[in-house]
């Protein structure tokens, strides 16, 4: 009863292995045939720590038919990294292939670099060999400035960017390469003396563009810039100078205004002194007749004296009638 048992459980052990086994021997068989063996055990601590077994084998095969060595411990710490080993054996292959000096290290740090974004290290590297252009603003946008004419000009460049492996991690993207394109188009179009001299030479802000360095510290190398299209905007010059000569109109309106009050003021202020001495005088002419009654009384006037007083009174007020009368028709005859 013991052999039996025995017996079986050899029997379902080795049934374990052969089921293992024919669950890799395709992928072992697979690279032993493309020359890039990978070891048994190795598929099989490979599916323990839940790596894809095929993709690890395949990256290999391709990586050593391109004449490239990487061993199925580098890709597989390259995968547990959360990085993608095809898109960096391919990006490796692309690189041999033109040439450009590419580290196994260096590559899958620049695959770690891009992961969350929509890049990735073969498109890098296919930058590398196949320059790019980028459109500056992009979007089918311009770039407007204004010349010291006052001048307003709406620019367009393209730059042609091609990748800087070197400088990829850590460096800047192609979101600072157009913003500093952008600063130096505007700064070289503020320079220019005038407008004419710009739609003249276009070339020359291409060329005070580029020599600013502008690729300093990004993730890019720049190799031309090139300016697209040139428009005339408005003369902000002239508006300018015309809002500041509404301003002054208006700070001079103010002005008026204030001395205009000032004046109805003081108008006003001579109207009420004038009631003023009005009233002073009304209040004298009342203390007259009290005057001459205690002059009557104390013998200082006689009746004759009050009655040449009041012919004299008389005759005045006929020489203002007639003055009046004759002023009234010399107006009537000036305005016939």
């Amino acid at each position: 009863m013991a052999t039996y048992i025995i017996f079986g459980v050899v029997a379902l052990l080795a049934l374990v292995i052969l089921a293992i086994i024919a669950k890799f021997i395709g992928l072992w068989i697979r690279a032993r045939v493309s020359n890039a063996p990978v070891g048994l055990m190795n598929l099989i601590g490979m599916w323990i720590r839940k790596v894809p077994g095929s993709l690890i084998v395949d990256s290999r095969i391709t990586a050593k038919k391109a004449g490239l060595d990487f061993s199925t411990d580098q890709l597989e710490a390259h995968y547990l990294a959360g990085g993608h080993v095809d898109d960096v054996v391919l990006a490796m292959v692309a690189a041999d292939k033109a040439n450009i000096p590419l580290a196994f290290q260096e590559a899958c740090a620049i695959d770690l670099a891009v992961k969350g974004t929509t890049k990735t290290v073969l498109e890098a590297v296919r930058t590398s060999i196949n320059p790019a252009v980028i459109d500056c603003p992009g979007g089918g946008a311009k770039i407007e400035a204004v010349a010291r004419d006052g001048i307003q000009l709406r620019a367009r460049a393209r730059v042609t960017v091609r990748t800087s492996l070197a400088g990829f991690v850590g460096g800047a993207t192609e979101e600072t390469i157009v913003a500093r394109v952008n600063e130096g188009i505007v700064t070289s179009i503020g320079s220019a003396g005038s407008h004419k001299d710009v739609l003249e030479n276009p070339d020359h802000i291409s060329k005070r563009v580029l020599d600013r360095g502008l690729d300093a510290n990004t993730a890019f190398e720049i190799l031309s810039i090139d300016i697209a299209d040139v428009d005339v905007g408005e003369n902000i010059g002239a508006s300018l100078q015309t809002s500041q000569a509404e301003a002054d109109k208006k700070v001079a309106q103010a002005k008026a205004e204030v001395r205009r009050a000032a004046a109805v003021a003081t108008e006003q202020e001579m109207v009420a002194r004038t009631q003023e001495m009005r009233a002073k005088l009304v209040e004298a002419e009342t203390q007259v007749p009290m005057a001459m009654a205690e002059a009557f009384r104390s013998g200082n006037l006689g009746v004759m004296d009050y009655a040449r007083y009041r012919n004299l009174v008389a005759d005045t007020d006929m020489r203002e009638s007639v003055a009046n009368d004759l002023s009234e028709e010399e107006e009537t005859d000036e305005q016939k």
